[in-house]
């Protein structure tokens, strides 16, 4: 490896792969010789506009070649790439530049625009990148408490602030090794995506690009849409959100993805139900990973996804996996706690407050903010988040729970559950549901279809019918 070891792996791809295709995109077909030129040539541009070591690059662009081309280019210069999701409004953005110091934008303005003018246009060989140097954050250092960083990414904010979270070029290495003893993926395979590349990134598109692996990337989430890519490119693995594995599990076609040698549902958790309507669609189970970008990649149900649709898996090699009481005390088997989990490739800082991982660990395990449970042969299944948890008369309840029950529903097509203050009864369980398009329910059928299935304490008092319900950028339900 070289000074800069995440730009160096797109540069031994195109020596190992050079005529290989790397990607399928809008534009047509992309080698990965052609991939690490065009990145080369960005990242001489970015040098020439004052792009180095200590500084930090946005990258605002939409699922393509560009946003690969931009990521490595940015992390060849030596300075930190983050990827800022192209369709945040201006007072997001904001928001981001201000708490993240960051020193340049390189926006494809395929959303909405944020500078008014440019202080550089780069063509690309499709389409171009606009270039904005931020003048007030010129004279700082970026991340000074990280040897090497070289990507940063905020958490998810389904409960609370996110957080700024800063790898290092070695962590990042060592994930992407760690993630592919679990995923087995070679220059064989051909990802279908459908995922925001901004939120999924290290252990995939950069993943993929390390092993040489093809990237077919979807225009949109359109169930038909999916198959017919699927099918065109002969994809092997398709990475996908509960929320588009359920759209194909309700695909009212014939078409099936015979190539398909493995579903994984990642970023949240999908519920039984939808893994068995997929498997009854297309004769194929899903398999759910559990994915954070403190970690990376340390759980994934390639064993289990047939009988255990809702279990996160089996460790991988290189993962420690522990349940621990409030006290961060092991707990036995089968027992709920919380989730740790320690292993390499771990994230190396928060970006503000500035707290090192080791400020952060507990006796080695960082503890993910999810409660989970763990079989005596390590089988794991995340029963909810810590944050989220509802507690009635001393009792911990899961809204995941209750949602997974009203979800089943064929008129639902999202819930919310939460507690509200009740008089007499101190707290009680509501939900919030949003019907599938043209459907009408019975509220008081819905009431005594979840007090059937779940206990007293468990099924909701009241539900209401909303338009919508927020989900954050990354696919996941907020919680206010």
């Amino acid at each position: 490896m070289g000074l800069f070891p995440a730009f160096d792996i797109l540069k031994e791809a195109s020596v190992n792969w050079p005529e290989k295709p790397a990607v399928y995109d809008d534009y047509g077909r992309l080698s990965f010789g052609q991939l690490y030129a065009e990145a080369e040539e960005l990242r001489l541009k970015l040098k020439g506009l004052g792009i180095k070591q200590g500084m930090a690059v946005g990258l605002k662009a939409c699922n393509g070649r560009n946003f690969i081309t931009g990521l490595f280019a940015v992390v060849g210069c030596g300075a930190t790439v983050m990827p800022v999701y192209h369709q945040l409004k201006k007072p997001e953005i904001d928001t981001i530049l201000q708490e993240t110091r960051l020193h340049a934008l390189l926006d494809d303005k395929s959303g909405p625009a944020y500078f008014d003018r440019s202080d550089a246009v780069i063509p690309m060989k499709a389409g171009q990148f606009h270039f904005h140097l931020i003048e007030a954050n010129q004279g700082l250092v970026f991340a000074p408490h990280v040897k090497m960083p070289a990507f940063m990414r905020f958490t998810s904010g389904t409960t609370g602030k996110s957080k700024g979270v800063v790898i290092s070029h070695q962590s990042a290495i060592e994930r992407i090794a760690a993630a592919n003893k679990g995923l087995a993926l070679g220059s064989g395979d051909i990802v279908i995506w459908v995922l925001p590349m901004a939120y999924h990134f290290l252990v995939s598109i950069v993943l993929y690009i390390k092993y040489g692996v093809a990237i077919a990337i979807a225009k949109d989430f359109l169930a038909k849409n999916i198959i017919q890519l699927t099918n065109q490119y002969s994809g092997t693995l398709l990475y996908a959100s509960p929320l588009q594995i359920r759209l194909l599990a309700n695909d009212a076609g014939t078409a099936e993805m015979p190539s398909l040698k493995r579903i994984i549902s990642t970023s949240a958790g999908v519920s039984a139900d939808v893994c068995l309507a997929f498997k009854k669609r297309f004769n194929k189970d899903v398999s759910q990973a559990y994915g954070i970008i403190e970690i990376g990649l340390p759980m994934i149900n390639t064993i289990q996804s047939a009988d255990h649709p809702d279990a996160v898996g089996y460790a991988l090699p290189d993962f420690d996996i522990a349940i621990l009481d409030d006290h961060n005390n092991p707990l036995p088997p089968g027992t709920i706690g919380h989730l740790g989990i320690k292993g390499p490739g771990m994230f190396d800082a928060y970006l503000l407050p500035a707290q090192v991982r080791d400020e952060v660990l507990i006796n080695g395990y960082f503890l993910t903010a999810d409660y989970a449970s763990k079989a005596a042969d390590g089988l794991v299944k995340i029963e909810g988040r810590a944050k989220s948890v509802i507690n009635l008369s001393g009792i911990k309840i899961f809204p995941e729970e209750i949602e997974s029950v009203l979800e089943t529903i064929p008129e639902i097509r999202l819930a919310r559950v939460s507690s509200k203050p009740h008089n007499l009864l101190g707290q009680i369980i509501e939900a919030e549901v949003v019907l599938e398009e043209g459907a009408t329910i019975d509220i008081a059928t819905v009431l005594t279809f979840c007090r059937q299935r779940l206990s007293n304490l468990k099924a909701p008092r009241r539900v209401t019918i909303v338009s919508t319900l927020p989900i954050t950028n990354t696919g996941k339900l907020r919680r206010d």
